[in-house]
């Protein structure tokens, strides 16, 4: 009988830990083919600070350093919100940048924590923008609430990195944005 016991506990430790998992880490990826140089569509999108002049659903970014590592911006989105986001890395050559949001503001966006990279490449005689991102959802508990689920981070950030891909587009090839 005294064997029963330990073997019990056990097994109920092991099905509580089971049980008990955080989130997981989402990915995003999303891209657009421009036809213009890539130079062309890296002056407009390669200035970390200057996303409000192609991003439909920003107000206003603001940032200090220029495209600096540890440069920070903060933008002010159209439905509310602001995001502040860090700059881990800008290579100019390469026509790419990282960066990740340094504070959460879930009315912004229903997630806990992301990191970004966006990048031009030569595609034919165009160019393909690439946005890729990786997030943890709002509410990082057992059971997030629907607003604050995976599922509503997926759809925020695609909807976020669409939307951006699209006004990239428009303001490069000098349409008003969508």
């Amino acid at each position: 009988m005294t064997m029963r016991l330990p073997i019990s506990l056990s097994l109920i430790c092991l099905a509580t830990v089971a049980l008990a998992h955080g989130p997981t880490p989402q990915k995003i990826d999303q891209s657009i083919t421009i036809p213009a140089p890539p130079e062309a569509v890296w002056k407009v999108a390669g200035e970390f600070g200057g996303i409000a002049r192609w991003h439909p659903d920003v107000a206003k970014a603001e940032a200090s350093g220029g495209n600096v590592e540890g440069t920070t911006r903060t933008v002010t989105l159209k439905g509310g919100g602001t995001l502040v986001e860090g700059l881990d890395e800008w290579l100019g050559d390469g026509r790419t940048y990282s960066y990740r949001m340094s504070d959460p503001d879930l009315k912004a966006l229903p997630v806990s924590s992301y990191s970004a990279t966006l990048t031009v490449t030569p595609d034919g005689t165009g160019s393909r923008v690439s946005w890729i991102g990786r997030f943890y959802r709002g509410d990082t508990g057992n059971e997030p609430p629907d607003g604050l689920s995976d599922e509503a981070g997926r759809t925020a950030m695609n909807r976020y990195f669409a939307d951006g891909l699209k006004g990239l587009k428009a303001t490069v090839e000098g349409r008003a944005t969508p």
